[in-house]
């Protein structure tokens, strides 16, 4: 008998800075608030079904050229999830939800974009305790350390962070499936294109975008 398939869900960004429900969000994005209400009641109804979670989240320090008085909202942006500002923590909602499932399968929390922009969570490292000894560990040792074979990835934004994280995941050879109507997108053309262009690279896309 095949073994069972082991299963991560993946939440992306879905920090205050990104959610239009949040005061003062510097980069709100359209329907962000309620996704974070979907994907907490998604943790709470499915949780069983996954033998891990990991939460990535930008958490910049000095990101360079990545912050701009003048953005032009592709290579540059408005200051945004800066370390240990209120923005970057998560909405309210999922944060409910996680103190909820807390201890029923491992979560853990990917920090990207120190230093430089970093929009895909491949390209940040896992957050540990200051006491700890060994090196943090990217988000494909993390995941090939739990021996996970499929994700689902939910959060923010479709057409930015969604989208870059679910291509990395593909690259890297894992069943990888989107379930976009737990993804708000900045811009829904945009979004939709890129929902094309991961199932035309293999992904599953399940749903679709809140509208």
């Amino acid at each position: 008998m095949e073994p069972t398939a082991r299963r991560c869900l993946v939440v992306v960004d879905v920090q205050r800075d990104f959610c239009d429900d949040m005061p003062g969000a510097s980069l709100g994005v359209r329907f962000g608030g309620d996704v974070a209400g979907l994907i907490g009641d998604h943790l709470r109804r499915s949780i069983d079904a996954y033998d891990l979670v990991v939460l990535t989240g930008d958490w910049h320090v000095d990101p360079g050229p990545h912050f701009s008085d003048q953005p032009d909202y592709r290579d540059t942006w408005p200051p945004h999830c800066v370390a240990g500002t209120l923005g970057a923590e998560w909405h309210p909602q999922l944060e409910a939800a996680l103190v909820e499932v807390a201890g029923r399968v491992p979560i853990t929390v990917i920090r990207k974009g120190m230093q430089a922009a970093a929009y895909s969570g491949f390209e940040g490292c896992e957050e540990v305790d200051a006491s700890e000894t060994s090196e943090p560990r990217t988000l494909d040792e993390l995941l090939h350390g739990a021996a996970i074979d499929e994700l689902d990835i939910v959060g923010i934004a479709t057409d930015h962070c969604v989208v870059a994280t679910a291509t990395d995941a593909l690259a890297s050879g894992y069943a990888t499936t989107i379930l976009a109507g737990l993804t708000a997108a900045v811009d829904v053309t945009s979004g939709l294109e890129c929902l094309a262009a991961l199932a035309a690279a293999g992904a599953v896309v399940e749903g679709t975008l809140p509208s």
